[in-house]
């Protein structure tokens, strides 16, 4: 009896040196920083951080797999993409509130890191307003894929819309990388947002005393002889200026890919002239008179 005694004794002895020694090891600092407001860092704090941040990262998994589960493949990428980047302030948010909860001194972070902050904050202003921006577009829906987009003077057709920036692909086949708050601070011109058709117009000035009835007539049907150009809504010609040296004309047709408007828009310019030519139409240039006075 005695000598079970001194076994129990000898094991809540043991029992209480583990303990002891688990209780030191999670206590153990891992580094002390400040004096007035100190900042520890301790083993147990280390693993209640991992703890939390392993739980937050299962919850946002499940939250992102019910939330997509219904999506379309073109919404699930723009949710992914958003989640993306805002998975990171749900962790900053959880990491602080869980620190707070401990009693980890949070001011004293703030205080101690503030010029930092400050400094990271004007060094990534533009980077966050490229996320904001790409956020908005997500949500408003002002560019797709496969839309063709003017900004800037430079045309493309959008390829991928990422949270920072938009990838286009100009017509020369020159990939155009837009970062995306040059979409708030810049006008854009989306081509096909009202659909794929569009209207292109040239522009062309014949001499005076021309038949203008007969130049409508060849310029409609310069316009109808290319394919790429759309029988419906038929081609339309303005008399736009009396000018200084010639009679004013714009040809308007429709076409379902702008993108690729400049070759039919040259081949239509040869056949006005091929037409104009075989009409004795001509197309006048500026002159001038020099008279020279002798003294």
């Amino acid at each position: 009896m005695i000598q079970e005694d001194i076994a129990d004794q000898e094991k809540d002895s043991i029992l209480e040196i583990v303990w002891n020694t688990i209780i030191d090891v999670l206590n153990y600092e891992i580094f002390h920083f400040g004096t007035e407001h100190p900042i520890v860092l301790t083993v147990r704090l280390l693993l209640f951080v991992i703890i939390v941040l392993f739980i937050t990262s299962y919850a946002l998994k499940f939250f992102k797999r019910v939330v997509t589960r219904k999506l379309q493949s073109d919404d699930k990428l723009k949710f992914e993409s958003i989640f993306s980047f805002l998975k990171y302030f749900v962790y900053i948010i959880v990491i602080f509130g869980a620190l707070d909860g401990i009693g980890f001194n949070i001011t004293a972070i703030f205080a101690a890191s503030a010029a930092l902050l400050v400094g990271v904050g004007l060094a990534l202003q533009t980077f966050i307003q490229d996320i904001l921006s790409g956020i908005f577009i997500f949500m408003d829906q002002t560019v797709h894929v496969g839309d063709i987009i003017e900004i800037e003077g430079k045309v493309g057709r959008v390829e991928e819309i990422k949270l920072r920036t938009t990838r286009a692909v100009t017509i020369d086949n020159k990939v155009l990388i837009v970062p995306n708050h040059k979409f708030m601070t810049s006008s854009l011109y989306n081509w096909t947002q009202n659909g794929s058709m569009t209207k292109e117009s040239i522009s062309i000035g014949v001499a005076y005393g021309s038949d203008t009835q007969l130049v409508k007539e060849l310029l409609i049907k310069a316009a109808l002889s290319n394919t790429s150009i759309l029988k419906e809504p038929a081609p339309l010609v303005l008399f736009t200026d009396f000018a200084d040296s010639s009679l004013n004309f714009k040809l308007i047709f429709t076409m379902s890919d702008s993108f690729q408007a400049g070759i039919p828009k040259s081949e239509i310019r040869f056949e006005i002239d091929r037409l104009f030519r075989e009409h004795n139409i001509s197309i006048p240039f500026p002159q001038r008179e020099i008279t020279i006075l002798n003294q």
